[in-house]
């Protein structure tokens, strides 16, 4: 793919490794370096590339010629990546979004900026979603529905048609929204949900572990 523009990724962790390969291969921009704040600095470039101080990076890659993605996960209801996102603002820069190739958008959904979206993600018409989201792979986003800001959305989660999903929200694997369902901001919803009424901004809903049988694996099946 042709490359039309150079980014800076803040970031070092293994997303950021992820983002590297995937805006590398699969996007017109090339990366040039990472950045991360001072204090945590911890080696000094990743896959050749520098890793520069984000109090500094201004200076050594201007906003005027130099993009930026922020790639940082869901810490803390993804308030770190919130902050990160505003800040790299501040300094004046673009934040570029990554699309999969082998994603599927249809032509009048609406994006924000500086989202990360995976492979195989299913994005129906008259879709809206805000800027800073992450949609890890293969998740089905249905018709009509609006997704706020700063949400991270985990592998094969089902969004039905006409839902609203606020703010800053994390959504484990495999967790499923019926039709016509509200989320208000700052909500976990739990691996293996389903959600088939409004919930309120802060709702804490736990997911659905399995637990343990208590015949084993070979007394079951006979094994020696």
């Amino acid at each position: 793919m042709e490359k039309t523009g150079n980014i800076v990724l803040f970031g070092d962790s293994a997303f950021a490794e992820i983002a590297y390969e995937y805006f590398t291969y699969d996007s017109p921009y090339n990366v040039v370096a990472f950045t991360v704040d001072r204090q945590f600095i911890t080696k000094t470039e990743l896959f050749g590339l520098p890793v520069v101080a984000f109090e500094d990076i201004e200076m050594q890659y201007p906003c005027a010629e130099y993009q930026m993605h922020i790639a940082l996960t869901y810490s803390n209801l993804n308030r770190v990546r919130i902050s990160k996102y505003n800040q790299a603002k501040q300094k004046g820069y673009i934040l570029v979004n990554y699309i999969s190739s082998k994603a599927f958008i249809w032509r009048n959904v609406e994006l924000g900026d500086n989202l990360f979206i995976f492979e195989d993600n299913t994005i129906q018409p008259f879709v809206k979603i805000g800027s800073n989201n992450v949609l890890w792979s293969g998740n089905h986003i249905g018709h009509h529905t609006t997704i706020g800001s700063h949400n991270f959305i985990s592998s094969h989660v089902v969004v039905s048609g006409f839902c609203n999903i606020g703010n800053a929200s994390f959504f484990g694997v495999n967790s499923t929204l019926a039709n016509n369902v509200d989320i208000g901001d700052d909500c976990l919803i739990g691996a293996a949900t389903l959600i088939v009424k409004n919930i309120p901004s802060k709702s804490l809903i736990k997911g659905t572990p399995s637990p343990i049988d208590e015949v084993d694996t070979h007394t079951k099946f006979g094994i020696a």
